[in-house]
């Protein structure tokens, strides 16, 4: 039995080299501006928590769980990451994710990869905390409602986003994609609204101070970071009970007769996040995405520590 979860981005072949390129500049020049940002206010405590938060993002989007007509969708995180971290750290939470999941998984394009971190790592953090920040002086209940919209509205603009790319690719066309694509993710925001409130339901629980940056900027203690860490692995090592339904994407392509034009990466390291020595079992899933999870957290935080130090 094949425990792997199904690949989660757009693989290059569905996107043209003119719009590829344009979304690469639009992501490195935000990606820029986010080092430039957080280069300037990140505190010490920042630091371990961008990684914790990029290791949970990172474990919680294997967790694919099934909508309506045999499709499966799965948590982006950026919302949550923007809330938590601010806008330009979550936007370097969002890229590290995601081109780890490419280069090391083969998990969506690298031609395409400025258009993944571009939909699912910028947009939805600018929209996550954009909303939010209109009530940050509001009672827990208004936070977290407004929280759980913007989560749902940003896979929701995610999912739009990448049926303009797919419709000026000459990939499909508009009038057909924008209502399939949209129809599965309305379900999918549901999904991203839940987790995202849960999520910041149990840091207001546990240490609000963590959603204050100057205040954790000076926060002591290390048991959030065990606690992150721990739940980050949970959700790995739950992967295997992820659904195998395709996931929105994939579904829409099958649907629409393009899913043919998706290209595998010209090379294998972990694919379909597995251990290729123990082949598409349990045990591989696991391993794989712990690795996965270690290796984004070691990441992002070697570059927060490495802006420190710069500054």
């Amino acid at each position: 039995m094949v425990y792997a979860p199904a690949p989660l981005h757009i693989p290059d072949g569905f996107l043209n080299l003119v719009i590829a390129l344009i979304f690469w500049g639009l992501a490195a020049s935000m990606i820029a501006a986010a080092l430039s940002k957080t280069n300037k206010s990140l505190g010490e405590k920042q630091v371990p928590l961008m990684g914790v938060m990029a290791a949970f993002i990172f474990a919680a989007q294997m967790l694919n769980f099934p909508v309506a007509g045999g499709t499966s969708g799965h948590f982006l995180g950026g919302a949550l990451a923007a809330i938590v971290l601010g806008p330009w750290a979550g936007i370097l939470v969002m890229t590290a994710v995601i081109a780890v999941q490419g280069l090391l998984f083969q998990d969506g394009g690298l031609l395409v990869m400025g258009a993944n971190i571009f939909n699912m790592g910028i947009l939805t953090a600018v929209i996550g905390f954009g909303l939010y920040r209109t009530v940050s002086g509001r009672g827990k209940a208004t936070r977290l409602a407004v929280a759980g919209f913007a989560a749902w509205l940003s896979t929701v603009a995610s999912a739009l986003l990448a049926s303009l790319q797919l419709w000026l690719s000459g990939t499909s066309r508009l009038e057909i994609v924008v209502p399939a694509m949209l129809g599965v993710h309305l379900l999918i925001g549901a999904g991203e609204a839940i987790v995202t409130v849960l999520a910041l339901a149990f840091i207001e629980q546990t240490r609000p101070d963590l959603l204050n940056a100057e205040k954790t900027a000076s926060s002591g203690g290390r048991g959030w970071i065990y606690t992150g860490i721990a739940v980050s692995l949970l959700a790995v090592f739950l992967s295997p009970l992820a659904s195998a339904s395709p996931d929105g994407l994939e579904r829409v392509a099958g649907d629409m007769g393009f899913l043919h034009l998706g290209q595998s990466a010209p090379y294998k390291i972990l694919p379909d996040y597995t251990i290729p020595i123990l082949g598409g079992t349990a045990l591989s899933t696991i391993i794989a995405g712990a690795v996965g999870a270690l290796v984004v957290l070691g990441l992002v935080v070697l570059v927060g520590r490495s802006l420190r130090k710069t500054r």
